[in-house]
């Protein structure tokens, strides 16, 4: 790196101080720090929920499965976001939305309470927790993986700046400075994404052409909608655990339809979000799939993207392309921050801790904004250890997706009235059951990776829908006010 790019780097980090700082003067309370006052509008919900989506590690992680395995990172990866995402923003989006006007949630597990009961609410907000600071790690891993490529500072240096800076700006600034940088960055992920997609068209034989004729060149099966391992059957289990994950299972995406003014819009925000996903990523995602044309036969496939960028673009353009990638991963870590937050703050200490119930404005406001640091921290921790559970792609892919599926199946079918039957028993034991089947894989050496990712969340949503079709007892009434209200909501938005 030059000194032009250490300068647009920082001119970047500049901006997201300044977003903070800006965004400082409007939260006034946790409600504004955590759900932006329930004032966000559909356009910039939906950009939000995209970026928020995905991280530093599509340059890390899966920049190597586009190396190696081709265009299926695409259909299983973006296409099945795209779909399940499309599907959240008519059946689930404007549910979330109606539960902030109907139940003044400000975390998305604070709903359970009344849906489920107490025991259910909090093993859900304690083992989710966990599990976010592992996925949180990896992507500062990620980003820090790549600055090391681009500038050879050492990995632990990028987590901890990454780490710092985003603990910064999110700490003051809350939901509002969160969902104004993912804007910002969307911005300069544009401008970067078509710079790097224009340059690597210019360096292949045919030109604009190899769009089309650059797929018969590259590794046998590249060009292919499926390659082993990443087979029809991953693909369908990634739509499964995508369905669950965007609509709001991963919590941080929840947020962004709880923080929508209106169902309506959450439903709007949804729908910008999945066509998002369904064009972008073909732009975002193509020098990664020429990568091979390249560099032949890399021994890290995981540093393909970064190579790239650094054979072809010039001073300046690559600070532009490594702040896109800060940006990528900081939108998504504050994110899982301000939300795990909310849920921490919302749920967990005042069950442990009744001191901490019926605050004042400005006192929950300091809690909401010391738990922000604290598990921000954490995470920096966890990341500065990411080899030790697998490296970036154990982390985020095998480890979250894993055990994504267990925790938001009661959370999100449960906001459903078909499924209302389903209780507490039903919720706890599809969690139990769900993990349990993720422990035993990790125990019992198989070769699927689509089993591995699929069993649990297959074990807890069959476990979830029959121990409910078994349930002989009474439907409580304040579960079915909680339907009542949430399809009211969504007919009236």
């Amino acid at each position: 790196m030059q000194l032009l790019d250490w300068l647009v780097l920082s001119c970047y980090f500049i901006m997201l101080i300044s977003i903070g700082l800006w965004a400082y003067s409007r939260v006034k309370s946790s409600a504004d720090f955590y759900t932006a006052g329930g004032k966000l509008p559909w356009w910039l919900s939906g950009i939000s929920h995209h970026v928020s989506g995905y991280s530093g590690a599509v340059f890390v992680a899966y920049a190597g499965i586009a190396y190696t395995h081709g265009f299926t990172l695409y259909v299983w990866w973006a296409f099945t976001v795209s779909i399940a995402t499309l599907l959240a923003a008519f059946y689930i989006a404007p549910k979330w939305a109606r539960l902030r006007k109907y139940a003044n949630i400000q975390s998305p597990t604070e709903y359970l309470l009344v849906r489920y009961n107490v025991q259910t609410q909090q093993l859900i907000a304690w083992v989710g927790s966990i599990i976010k600071v592992f996925d949180t790690g990896g992507k500062l891993a990620a980003i820090a993986v790549l600055l090391n490529v681009f500038s050879g500072t050492s990995i632990s240096f990028g987590i901890v700046l990454v780490g710092i800076v985003s603990l910064v700006y999110i700490t003051i600034g809350g939901l509002w400075a969160d969902v104004w940088n993912d804007f910002a960055q969307f911005i300069v992920q544009l401008l970067a994404g078509i710079t790097m997609f224009v340059i690597i068209l210019m360096n292949l034989d045919d030109g604009a052409s190899s769009i089309f004729t650059m797929w018969d060149k590259l590794p046998e099966g590249n060009a292919d909608f499926f390659n082993d391992p990443y087979t029809i059957a991953f693909a369908f289990t990634m739509l499964l655990i995508n369905f669950f994950s965007y609509s709001g299972g991963t919590w941080n995406l929840a947020t962004r339809f709880i923080s929508s003014s209106s169902a309506t819009v959450a439903k709007k925000a949804g729908i910008l979000s999945a066509i998002l996903y369904l064009i972008w990523p073909l732009i975002l995602l193509f020098p990664m799939f020429a990568a091979p044309l390249f560099f032949d036969n890399l021994e890290d496939p995981t540093l393909s993207y970064g190579l790239m960028a650094l054979k072809f673009l010039p001073a300046g353009l690559l600070g532009l392309v490594l702040a896109s990638m800060f940006a990528n991963t900081l939108s998504m870590t504050s994110s899982d921050s301000n939300t795990i937050s909310s849920v921490i703050c919302r749920d967990i200490l005042p069950k442990l801790f009744p001191k901490f119930r019926n605050l004042s404005k400005s006192r929950e406001l300091r809690l909401a904004r010391i738990t922000t640091f604290c598990f921000t921290l954490i995470t920096i921790i966890v990341g500065l250890n990411a080899s030790k559970f697998g490296g970036v792609f154990g982390l985020i892919v095998t480890w979250f997706a894993a055990l994504l599926g267990p925790m938001s199946v009661p959370m999100i079918l449960g906001l459903l009235p078909m499924f209302q039957k389903s209780g507490s028993k039903a919720a706890i034991g599809s969690i139990i059951g769900g993990l349990a089947v993720f422990a035993l894989l990790k125990v019992v050496e198989q070769k699927s990776l689509a089993l591995e990712l699929g069993a649990p969340i297959l074990a807890s949503l069959i476990l979830f829908i029959v121990i409910g079709l078994f349930n002989k007892e009474a439907v409580p009434q304040k579960v079915k006010d909680l339907h009542s209200n949430l399809i009211k909501g969504s007919k009236n938005g």
